[in-house]
């Protein structure tokens, strides 16, 4: 068949691109060169207000009072580790001393909130003849000897530190570290990887032996490990490039054509990344897979440029004209699909969550970026470099060849084959429904998922979890009222009401509030007797009863009091029900002048997280099928075309499902991007499969035929493209980060079904529709 792409006349932009190719390649030199060194200057940027959503009521009320929620908000925690006896040490008190001054001076650290044995806020109190009596914990006049380590046991004995700061065994201790988001020398907003590196420099380095162990948890040694970790995604980068090369090389058999395509590829990532620099932004944990998909993309794209370009080489046509005449017959298609990808992405948006925000900007740069590059650059570039003379006859060679696959993926059009393919598929999409309705929200295990359970920071989680009572998941409900009324009778009583409902919810361990400190504080002025363990209606007892409220308790004005609940895990379920039973005992128990406000704390703000996400999933599947859906009807005009491109890519999204909710994967913010942006590459191919059985439609050809014709021209680039980039992202599987290696599964399976669904379900969906039976004899 002859090109029917040499019969249209040239476009405006064709003219305009091939007219002035040589001002061009210096006007691409020049951005390439100022966005490169952008690119250069992009650093990793992560903070804790970037990570949740910001707008959710529980975010709000924890902003409302974050001032007052300092110790319980972002916060570090340390646990100092004697592996040869207990802390009740000379040595080792001298070492928790040290540890603890260094902690001190690290810039980020809330000062004023730190919590140690050697900090004086941490301190004992008992009931005596003569009523409270109590001090810091680390005795006035400690010296180090047995006589001072003995007192120090007795005052650790009355603090009711244990399983709280000191470790049930006495074998280790923690020093509880609250954070300021903002630098306080500086004024900049808190590095996370710095501050991750000075601990690991300055504590874990300094001071871990064969006789002391050191072990770090929190948000800001989370993030900073994640960070550590994706420095690592480079190498997975360069492998990607790796495997690309050679499979390029394999695939056309000229060396000009494989790096022309890889280096517009890369070009294509140093602009976006110098884009999203001159923007103000950065790469975060989250974002680090976009890209790999900017490069993913142009290689998608490039490989179809090449690839027609060798076609019109076989077919007799020059350099220039075979630039020109791939660039004629696709940039329609590419367009389409480009268009599809970026505003695909950007309907990430709609998730109130900045670090998915700037994911979905980072992401619609990299696709506009690739229209240039690899839509512009490259054909101009193969005008002057054209396919070697070994590329053109390797073109030559296979091109009467007919591959048993692709003789395979053409009989789908035949009925037979069509009709038992969209059966299959039918079959497999009830799998996926069916195993997706077990799909959950959030985190499923214990520690943090983020990293493999092995990591260095869960094995210190693990250490923390195992040798403490109180948990390291807190969920805080704030009960605010009018100031100097938070003790007030009434409000107490509500309190001590929900506290007990709260004790008896499955998943809490335990709950803390100023309740019980009024009734240890009843108990302590009344000689210990347990009768007066309860709180009192006379607010002048009240007031006396609380005389020595631990720091945290109530805010400055007694406007606001926190109801600490210990959790036994994290887990959305944990989460859900203990969300749940607050909800619950607020529907039923209603007092004007107090309101119990959730949350805070690191559960409750990933409750927070959860609830978003699980509102945001569908509605933002719903944006991203409704935009391809209409991308793609305005460029076939055709409803079929329309179920023929999409079906596919729905087909393969409930497969994906199904398979996370296989392999315990939650949908949280590291996976709920990844289905959105499968479908963005995924339509790729659905368009440029149907652009050409669309063409040889239009030339008379029977469907069989033109899916013949299709394959030719575009069919085997799909294949290769499909192929190429599943390798080359399920290197990921083998990240340290577990969240990537999650990416990495998903993608990669997204990569070959998307692929498979392509070449095989739009032959036989197109049969089932009855796509050109008015060209059938």
């Amino acid at each position: 068949m002859d090109n029917p792409i040499s019969k249209k006349p040239a476009g405006i932009i064709e003219k305009l691109l091939f007219g002035f190719r040589a001002p061009w390649l210096v006007i691409f030199l020049l951005i390439t060169v100022f966005l490169g060194y952008n690119a250069a200057q992009v650093r990793p940027d992560a903070s804790l207000t970037k990570m949740i959503p910001t707008h959710h009521p529980f975010i709000q009320n924890y902003f409302e009072y974050q001032d007052d929620l300092a110790s319980l908000g972002n916060v570090v925690r340390i646990a100092v580790e004697h592996k040869n006896g207990d802390i009740f040490d000379a040595d080792f008190q001298k070492k928790l001393q040290e540890i603890t001054d260094e902690v001190f001076f690290i810039p980020g650290v809330n000062r004023s909130g730190l919590r140690s044995l050697w900090t004086p806020n941490v301190r004992w109190m008992e009931v005596t003849e003569e009523g409270f009596v109590g001090g810091p914990v680390i005795p006035d006049g400690y010296d180090g000897s047995e006589q001072s380590l003995e007192k120090l046991r007795t005052n650790v004995l009355r603090s009711g530190e244990v399983g709280n700061l000191v470790a049930n065994n006495f074998e280790s201790t923690i020093i509880y570290v609250p954070l300021d988001e903002v630098h306080p020398e500086t004024g900049e907003k808190l590095d996370y990887q710095e501050f991750s590196e000075k601990l690991e420099t300055l504590v874990r380095d300094k001071y871990q032996s064969d006789d002391i162990g050191i072990h770090i948890t929190g948000f800001a040694k989370l993030i900073g490990d994640l960070i550590e970790g994706a420095e690592q995604v480079g190498l997975f980068f360069l492998l990607a490039i790796a495997i690309t090369l050679a499979m390029l090389y394999a695939y056309s058999r000229c060396w000009r054509s494989t790096f022309t395509v890889l280096g517009c590829s890369i070009i294509a990532v140093l602009w976006q990344l110098g884009i999203i620099k001159l923007i103000g932004s950065g790469i975060n944990p989250y974002s680090m897979l976009v890209p790999f998909l900017v490069f993913a993309i142009g290689v998608s794209h490039g490989v179809q440029v090449i690839n027609a370009i060798s076609h019109n080489r076989v077919a007799g046509f020059d350099k220039l004209e075979s630039a020109k005449l791939a660039f004629r017959g696709l940039y329609v298609a590419g367009l389409t699909a480009l268009a599809s990808d970026a505003i695909g992405f950007t309907t990430l948006m709609v998730i109130d969550i900045e670090v998915i925000k700037e994911l979905a900007i980072a992401a619609s740069i990299g696709v506009a970026v690739v229209v240039l590059t690899n839509l512009g650059l490259l054909p101009i570039l193969m005008s002057y470099l054209g396919t070697s003379k070994n590329g053109v006859e390797y073109e030559k060679r296979i091109e009467g060849e007919r591959h048993p696959i692709f003789e395979l993926f053409s009989k789908f059009t035949q009925p037979k084959w069509a009709y038992s393919a969209v059966a299959v598929a039918l079959a497999m999409l009830a799998w996926g429904l069916i195993n997706s309705q077990n799909m959950e929200i959030g985190d499923l295990d214990k520690g943090a998922p983020e990293l493999r359970p092995d990591s260095r920071y869960n094995q210190d989680n693990a250490f923390i979890v195992d040798n403490y009572s109180s948990s390291t998941d807190i969920f805080v409900v704030m009960a605010a009222s009018a100031p100097e009324q938070c003790i007030a009778y009434d409000n107490l009583e509500l309190m001590e009401r929900f506290s007990w409902h709260m004790e008896n919810t499955p998943g809490v361990q335990d709950v803390k509030s100023v309740v019980y400190v009024s009734k240890m504080g009843m108990f302590g002025i009344n000689e210990g007797n347990l009768k007066w363990f309860s709180l009192n209606r006379n607010k002048y007892v009240i007031n006396a009863s609380l005389s020595r409220i631990p720091d945290g308790l109530i805010n400055n004005d007694c406007s606001m009091a926190p109801i600490i609940i210990y959790l036994d895990d994290h887990k959305a379920k944990t989460l859900q029900t203990v969300v749940d039973s607050v909800e619950s005992f607020n529907g039923r128990y209603q007092q004007e002048g107090l309101d119990l406000l959730m949350a805070a704390g690191n559960s409750g703000i990933e409750a927070a997280t959860n609830s978003v996400i699980e509102k945001a999933q569908h509605k933002m599947l719903l944006w991203v099928y409704g935009v391809v859906i209409v991308l793609c009807f305005i460029s076939f005009r055709s409803l079929r075309a329309v179920a023929c491109i999409i079906l596919p890519l729905a087909f393969t999204t409930v497969m994906s499902q199904g398979l996370m909710a296989v392999l315990g994967i939650g949908i949280k913010v590291a996976t709920l991007p990844v289905i959105a942006l499968g479908v963005g590459i995924g339509v790729d191919y659905g368009i440029y499969i149907y652009s050409k059985v669309k063409e040889g439609l239009q030339q008379g050809m029977s469907l069989h035929d033109t899916y013949k014709y299709s394959l030719d021209s575009t069919g085997k680039a799909v294949g290769f493209t499909g192929l190429t980039l599943a390798i080359g992202v399920a290197t990921w599987i083998f990240s340290p980060i577990k969240f990537q290696a999650d990416m990495g599964i998903l993608l990669t399976f997204m990569f070959l079904w998307n692929m498979l669904g392509a070449l095989i379900l739009i032959p036989a969906l197109a049969r089932l529709f009855r796509v050109g039976s008015k060209n059938e004899k």
